[in-house]
């Protein structure tokens, strides 16, 4: 996925309102930026960080700044939310992902189970493939971890992916990795047990756990290798 025109970078000056960023830019202009991110985005909010924006003059948008990446200790992280679905979709297309490869068709955004929507549907093979995708950007030592806040809509997902395992469907957790710095991927069983407990259940009930990690820069977000997911 391509940042197109790259990004701008500037420095962070607080988060407020959860959803809004002030951000003084390299010509010491100050400018309000949404942030897509509804987690507390533990370790990737710092103030005096360095961070990248996108600008969307002509988009009619009240706020025409957004903020996509974040530096932290030289590596740069993507913690806009909206963009891993883009980049799985991307990679599936090309063929990147080994285990999700060799389907025909492909949908986002598919309504399913209990007044949700599917990330991502792959059918064509057998039965069809129920892909469910997290951003994860909090880092423990050399392990990202998720969720960084408790997220009762996180484990809906879970349950009713196992859903769609009893119903005779594949489904897939994949985590992406949105930083180049971490090796493996596990839960964080301090922030949220509950999640942690139904993960571990889903997973013994079917459902396949991915993890891949990217590599942000200014121009653009590349998956760059598959991580052990690790349950501890």
């Amino acid at each position: 996925m391509r940042f197109d025109p790259p990004l701008a970078t500037g420095v962070l000056l607080r988060r407020y309102k959860r959803f809004m960023a002030d951000v003084r830019l390299k010509d010491g202009s100050v400018v309000v930026a949404h942030i897509a991110n509804t987690g507390s985005m533990a370790g990737c909010s710092t103030p005096g960080s360095r961070v990248a924006l996108s600008h969307h003059p002509d988009s009619g948008r009240k706020l025409l700044w957004s903020w996509e990446l974040i530096d932290v200790d030289g590596s740069w992280i993507c913690v806009n939310t909206s963009l891993p679905n883009r980049i799985v979709e991307e990679a599936i297309r090309a063929g990147r992902l080994g285990p999700l490869r060799g389907y025909k068709e492909l949908a986002r955004e598919v309504p399913y189970g209990a007044n949700s929507r599917i990330d991502i549907k792959l059918m064509g093979k057998d039965r069809p493939c129920f892909v469910e995708v997290k951003n994860a950007t909090m880092r423990v030592g050399r392990q990202a971890r998720f969720p960084d806040s408790v997220t009762e809509r996180g484990r809906k997902h879970l349950e009713e992916l196992s859903q769609q395992v009893r119903e005779g469907a594949r489904a897939v957790m994949l985590f992406l990795v949105n930083r180049g710095d971490c090796g493996a991927l596990a839960p964080a069983d301090d922030v949220d047990p509950a999640y942690g407990e139904t993960l571990r259940r889903a997973h013994g009930e079917g459902v396949e756990l991915l993890a891949y990690r990217t590599r942000p820069t200014l121009h653009g977000i590349a998956i760059e290798k598959k991580l052990p997911v690790r349950l501890p």
